[in-house]
């Protein structure tokens, strides 16, 4: 099982520590693509129009001048990094028993800069949303979909694709072949905010039941566990199956 979450605005930098080592990632054939937008990222952001380009306000300058320091700032762990009402939901810290394993073992993070995270990946606070067109390298999920195909395909194995992103991460790597036929997106009726949190409980649902669906008519099963669903089917080939989730 595969289960996709989206990064957060919001992270937790670190005061000391390990700096940014990229070559102890998960998936270090991403490594030559990640290499190239840090550069790209501390030089766009060093720019008088490095606010605008980024599509933040001057609220977010001093996240902003932080990414000229990606490679010498103390590096987080990805399950400590990202906070906000998702991760809030999912609440890694209190798993307990084999849970926390699993989480590991299953949760990837969609990232704008580093493509995808483990959760015992070790990366700077930055500020950058997989909507940015950024100069010099173009719209990030353009940038990252040829990227990822091969390995997401290949982390996705042959059980099922739990996508718990945005509209905006999801676009940078889309299942394709069988895979897809495994592929189910998380639904929840009703405003964002509750979207994402729901959608936080149900990654920390399938971490502690520990069940590992192969099929999404399997995944409903263990989902409705705690939770009220509604499987419905692709609407054509190649898209998901929706999972609708009310907590």
């Amino acid at each position: 099982m595969l289960i996709l979450l989206p990064p957060s605005e919001t992270k937790t930098p670190r005061t000391r520590g390990n700096t940014l080592d990229l070559d102890r990632l998960a998936l270090p054939e991403l490594t030559p693509a990640r290499d190239k937008l840090i550069d790209v990222l501390a030089e766009v952001s060093a720019r008088p129009d490095a606010l605008d380009v980024l599509g933040v306000g001057a609220s977010l300058a001093a996240d902003v001048a932080r990414n000229r320091q990606l490679r010498t700032a103390p590096a987080q762990l990805v399950s400590a990094l990202y906070t906000g009402v998702l991760y809030d939901a999912l609440d890694l810290p209190t798993l307990d028993s084999a849970a926390p394993r699993r989480a590991r073992r299953w949760i990837v993070v969609q990232s704008a800069l580093f493509g995808a995270l483990r959760l015992a990946d070790k990366v700077p606070p930055y500020r950058l949303s997989m909507g940015t067109n950024l100069p010099g390298v173009g719209p990030l999920a353009s940038y990252w979909r040829a990227e990822l195909a091969a390995p997401m395909t290949e982390l996705a194995g042959n059980g099922v694709v739990v996508d718990c992103r945005s509209s905006t991460y999801a676009a940078a790597w889309t299942p394709t072949g069988p895979t897809a036929k495994r592929w189910v997106r998380i639904h929840v009726p009703g405003a964002t905010h509750n979207a994402k949190h729901t959608r936080g409980l149900v990654a920390r649902h399938l971490a502690v039941a520990g069940a590992s669906p192969r099929t999404p008519a399997a995944l409903r099963d263990v989902v409705g566990e705690g939770f009220e669903v509604e499987l419905h089917e692709p609407r054509r080939a190649g898209t998901p199956w929706e999972l609708s989730v009310t907590a």
